[in-house]
């Protein structure tokens, strides 16, 4: 009986085959790897090389048998670094100082000399201990004040005070009521040179807020002012009498007297040390000390009661300045909105002013309402009527009625309460 098996008398497959002829066995087929797992993605930083330092480079064994391996870790460990400061004491920085002070005054040389000066403030040289040596060379800066308005160094100027205000806090008070009015000076007033609407605004802005917080002159003030005037013309006239009565009695008595030289004789030979050691000892007795010591003491206190005063008188006298340069540029036309509503205001503060200050606001508030009438008028320089907007809104808003229901209207008319509901 035949099989119906057609595998019958085949080896099972698992069996290992024959070995071949010659003695070598066949290779059975190796069993298939798994799947290697899937590694995270590298950041950057970690394939960066790591910088080797000196002393592994040195400790490794290849640069122990290479010390030209060794020299290129010392070259690349080397940076290039530049000074950004001068090591210098505060004696030298003093000294520079000096030497900023004696030139700075000369307008030829403030330019070279203010940037000097702004080298000093970037380095952090202004201290404690070398402030009032910077103060000397601010003060010795504003000795002119009119040599601020200079064209060719008005931006030095600026930059020069500018930058100054990051020192203000060593100032003592006085110090501070000082740089404000040299602020006013060589800031503010030069913005009003500008070509630039925005800044000029601007300036005139500051100096109306700075008008408006001056107080208010009392009699006081006005008695003191004519005072002062009064005393400077005296002065002046006995100025010009002594130099002329100088000159006609210096003749008679331009030889001197024998008896005078002999009256000066005899009383240096009657003298109580004949060897001069009075001179050489000092003989200080304790009221004398004492009543030294008051008297700095009264002064000290006067000139703080007087620092507030001559704050104000200099502050107004600055304002005024200030005034007089926009005025100038009157005849600009993008000038004359912002010069109108300047004057205006310090027409409005008047009483904020001394008596000889108002009458020159007087004159220049009149001169601007003179030329307003004139370019309305149309005898300005053109020809044409010379509205600007803030005359041409003045005119507007003359004539239109305010609403007691807070301008429902645009004629405040109460018709318009109909459609409001």
């Amino acid at each position: 009986m035949t099989s119906n098996d057609l595998f019958e008398g085949l080896p099972p497959p698992a069996a290992t085959a024959a070995p071949a002829a010659g003695g070598a066995r066949a290779a059975s087929p190796s069993p298939p790897l798994p799947p290697l797992p899937r590694r995270p993605s590298a950041l950057k930083s970690a394939l960066k090389r790591e910088k080797p330092s000196s002393e592994s480079a040195l400790s490794s064994p290849a640069a122990a048998g290479a010390p030209d391996a060794a020299a290129e870790g010392r070259v690349s460990e080397k940076r290039l670094r530049f000074r950004t400061t001068v090591d210098a004491s505060e004696m030298q920085i003093i000294e520079a100082m000096h030497k900023i002070t004696s030139h700075i005054a000369n307008p030829s040389k403030f330019r070279k000399a203010s940037k000097l000066a702004l080298q000093l403030i970037d380095a952090g040289s202004i201290k404690p201990g070398t402030i009032s040596n910077f103060f000397a060379i601010l003060e010795a800066a504003m000795s002119s004040p009119g040599a601020c308005n200079e064209p060719s160094i008005r931006a030095d100027y600026q930059a020069l005070f500018n930058a100054s205000q990051g020192v203000t806090e060593c100032f003592n008070q006085q110090q501070k009521n000082q740089f404000g009015i040299w602020m006013l000076h060589a800031v503010v007033a030069n913005d009003l040179f500008t070509d630039d609407s925005f800044v000029f605004s601007k300036a005139v802005g500051k100096i109306k807020d700075a008008i408006s917080a001056l107080p208010i002159v009392t009699v006081d003030d006005d008695n003191e002012e004519a005072a002062a005037l009064a005393a400077a013309g005296s002065k002046t006239g006995t100025t010009h009498n002594k130099t002329d009565g100088s000159v006609q009695g210096a003749t008679p008595n331009s030889l001197p007297d024998d008896s005078t030289h002999a009256t000066a004789s005899n009383s240096r030979e009657e003298s109580s040390d004949p060897f001069g050691l009075d001179d050489l000892i000092e003989h200080k007795s304790k009221k004398s000390e004492r009543a030294r010591e008051k008297m700095g003491a009264d002064l000290d206190r006067k000139s703080e009661e007087e620092e507030p005063k001559r704050f104000l008188k200099s502050q107004r006298e600055t304002l005024l300045k200030c005034l007089e340069i926009a005025a100038r540029r009157y005849r600009i036309p993008w000038t004359q909105t912002a010069i109108d509503i300047f004057a205006k205001h310090t027409y409005d503060n008047m009483n904020r002013f001394t008596m000889q200050q108002r009458g020159a606001i007087t004159k220049l508030w009149n001169s601007i309402k003179e030329q307003q009438i004139r370019r309305k008028q149309g005898k300005s320089v053109s020809g044409k009527l010379d509205v600007n907007a803030f005359e041409y809104l003045q005119e507007k808003y003359s004539h239109e009625k305010i609403s007691i229901r807070h301008a429902v209207g645009g004629g405040g008319e109460r018709r318009a309460t109909a459609w409001l509901g």
